[in-house]
């Protein structure tokens, strides 16, 4: 989409940058003119005529967005040979080191998140939040972007999101990148060592990026939120050792000791072994943040009673994935059960349920727990994975099936379990195509975008509904919330049948 307006004088978008600083709390009036001298640095010319000069700030255009702001200021650079390729990703570059001379240092952060912690929790994640977006590292114009929608499924309402905020890398970009000596620091895209760092062709710049520490289990954290959150304050709380993903009876702990720092969060962690993990199995971590998932609103399909835990209420949760719900107000209790549960999912085999605990050496079970505050009281939900395959299901058995790849074939981590699809930008022009087809009366089959779609929409859109242009993305959008409440069936160990039933409780009566 074309910008209503460019300003292409480096000084009146150094002012509107200094403007947009001062608005949102990111410079004080006495850091202005070391902050226009670092960006005239940075631009590589002295030629200055703006209003600093006279003590002042008063920009041409002001008011503009950011976004509109540094594209300008990075057309200028590309305009001037200051960035080498004009791709995505050497604008990306470019923009988060500006942007990285306008934001407050490590310690000033800490300090203040600190400060505002002792009024409240709140206080503190709503002004680290707030900043994180203000100094671009969380791109608000790209996240606008995602595609959002709710879906009415026999689970409830699921969330239904496709990504589009998380920039595709350019071939130029990739073939630089093989020709570029790969490096080992920092280690991942968790690491703490991400704090400031430039970037470079195969990995995001870091300059605009502040991380705050907390300390769980004794151990010590850092809490940051996703540059590209899915849902309202995705936050990632990682360790501060780049150690690898373990599920284990300090998981639990920990989790549970976030919540009661932060009760207004929810956090989770990712399974700890491959197709039923996360996409960084390398790098401890957890996810959460402030966000009714789906799950969280899951009653309970059956009531349930584990022996020697007498201060707990215990649940199988009415959901698709088999889950176990404990709630208590006693932390101890909730940790001390779920372990047991844990380890006798660990070593739990049931042949007749298709459910091996490993086979010629590797282990299939593990456990992906979220936890949440309700009141006084903490909840954790316990989700029973296994990740063996087969030679019908290479992929995972408990794993998107086939029949869904179309829409979704990547693995079910956290976030899915809790309700929320994050579903491959592909979809965007297929589903589109999909919708134009269908009106059109063409066929599917001899478009390549809808091909993959053919299938399941001749059999569960075309003739089932009453289609016109009017209604065809509600009912395409409501088809797909159903494919996925298939694909939470799918990775679910014991299937809700009645066969699947009674597998599930006679596990229960194992813990």
């Amino acid at each position: 989409m074309e910008r209503k307006l460019r300003v292409r004088n480096l000084s009146e978008l150094i002012d509107e940058l200094m403007e947009y600083a001062l608005k949102h709390d990111l410079i004080d009036d006495d850091d202005v003119i070391w902050s226009v001298n670092k960006l005239l640095e940075l631009f590589n010319t002295d030629e200055y005529s703006g209003p600093v000069l006279e003590g002042k700030i008063a920009p041409e255009n002001p008011g503009r967005s950011l976004s509109d702001i540094l594209d300008d200021m990075t057309d200028y650079a590309a305009d001037n040979e200051l960035i080498k390729a004009e791709t995505l990703n050497e604008r990306d570059l470019f923009d988060t080191r500006i942007m990285g001379m306008i934001t407050p240092s490590p310690s000033f952060v800490r300090k203040r998140f600190r400060r505002l912690y002792k009024v409240s929790p709140e206080r503190a994640t709503d002004y680290y939040y707030d900043l994180s977006r203000a100094t671009n590292y969380i791109r608000t114009d790209r996240v606008a972007r995602d595609i959002k929608w709710v879906a009415e499924t026999p689970f409830g309402n699921l969330d239904i999101t496709i990504n589009l905020s998380k920039p595709e890398k350019d071939p130029r970009d990739i073939a630089k990148a093989a020709e570029t000596k790969s490096s080992a620091y920092p280690a991942c895209l968790l690491c703490k060592e991400n704090e400031g760092y430039a970037g470079g062709i195969s990995h995001p710049a870091r300059q605009n990026h502040r991380i705050i520490p907390i300390e769980l289990g004794g151990e010590d954290y850092f809490l940051q939120y996703s540059p590209y959150v899915y849902y309202n304050e995705h936050c990632i709380v990682f360790n501060s050792k780049h150690t690898p993903m373990k599920i284990d009876k300090d998981t639990f702990a920990k989790l549970l000791e976030f919540v009661k720092l932060f009760p207004h969060y929810t956090l989770g962690s990712n399974a700890d072994l491959p197709i039923v993990g996360g996409s960084i199995l390398s790098h401890d971590h957890f996810q959460g943040g402030r966000y009714e998932f789906p799950m969280a609103r899951a009653g309970a399909a059956a009531k349930i009673r584990l022996d020697g835990f007498d201060d707990l209420d215990a649940c199988i949760l009415d959901w698709p994935l088999s889950t176990i719900r404990l709630d208590s107000g006693n932390r101890k209790e909730l940790v001390k059960a779920a372990d047991n549960i844990l380890q006798t999912w660990r070593a739990y085999t049931d042949e007749d349920a298709f459910i091996y605990a490993e086979t010629n050496g590797v282990r299939h079970n593990t456990i992906t727990p979220i936890a949440r505050k309700r009141g006084r009281k903490y909840e954790l939900d316990l989700v029973l994975r296994n990740n063996i395959t087969t030679p019908e299901y290479p992929l995972g058995l408990y794993h998107p099936h086939q029949e869904y790849h179309h829409i979704k074939k990547e693995n079910i981590g956290l976030i899915e379990v809790m309700g929320l699809a994050v579903l491959p930008r592909r979809l965007k022009d297929e589903l589109s195509a999909l919708e134009e087809d269908i009106i059109n009366e063409k066929s599917l089959r001899d478009d390549p975008l809808t091909a993959s779609h053919a299938d399941w929409a001749e059999e569960h859109i075309i003739g089932r509904y009453d289609i016109n242009s009017d209604n065809i993305s509600d009912i395409v959008r409501k088809e797909v919330g159903i494919v996925f409440s298939h694909v939470l069936e799918d990775a679910g160990v014991f299937k809700r049948t009645e066969e699947g039933r009674k597998a599930f409780l006679r596990f229960i009566k194992s813990v």
